[in-house]
């Protein structure tokens, strides 16, 4: 079976993406198994902060990486969380930390507060990798006024899907992959993958 390493420490992440790619026989194995450090994430863009951790995780592993940047885009506060969603309540901050300055910061704005994930996947064979594939996909939305739902992470609780009228931790795990911007990114790399002849439909169980 194909090894990737994930460049992340993000349990949720890492179930979304060994679900989805077990099927073409490639296991996904945290970085954490490697005892890979984070990496400061120095870029000023989603693209330059994944290539950031996928080079970092491949180097240190030895192994193809993956990399996830991700993030919430609101339109009233002029794209913010952005690229600092993870740490938007401070640099240790936990997802509920986030959530609820969010929530505090949207409190006397009314509906409708537009938002949206964005995702950047990136593939890189090593370190070196000088064309790595690089996919980008993005899921619409809005902000609500309470959390709701208990599956998920991040800000899901506060997330209210485009067409929906729940949240995206009130989604099962199936539903969320079919139309989220990471499962939509990673069908894109799956695609560009097979491309790049990383693997084939072959490997598919």
């Amino acid at each position: 079976m194909q090894q990737i390493v994930l460049a992340s420490g993000n349990k949720g992440k890492l179930a979304e993406f060994a679900q989805l790619l077990a099927a073409y026989g490639v296991k996904i194995l945290p970085q954490s198994q490697f005892n890979v450090s984070e990496v400061a994430e120095t870029g000023t863009t989603f693209v330059e902060n994944a290539i950031i951790k996928a080079r970092h995780a491949a180097q240190i592993t030895g192994l193809p990486a993956i990399a996830d940047d991700s993030g919430l885009e609101v339109d009233l506060l002029s794209g913010a969380p952005g690229i600092y969603s993870a740490r938007y309540a401070g640099e240790n901050a936990k997802d509920q930390d986030n959530v609820l300055k969010l929530l505090e910061t949207l409190k006397n704005n009314p509906a409708p507060r537009s938002a949206r994930f964005q995702c950047i996947l990136v593939y890189m064979r090593h370190s070196a990798d000088p064309t790595p594939i690089i996919c980008q996909a993005s899921w619409e939305g809005q902000i609500d006024f309470e959390q709701r739902g208990e599956n998920g992470h991040g800000y899901d609780p506060i997330f209210v899907p485009e067409h929906l009228d729940c949240s995206a931790a009130q989604m099962s795990s199936e539903a969320k992959n079919a139309v989220s911007h990471r499962g939509k990114a990673l069908v894109q790399l799956i695609a560009a993958m097979k491309e790049k002849g990383v693997f084939t439909d072959g490997n598919a169980q």
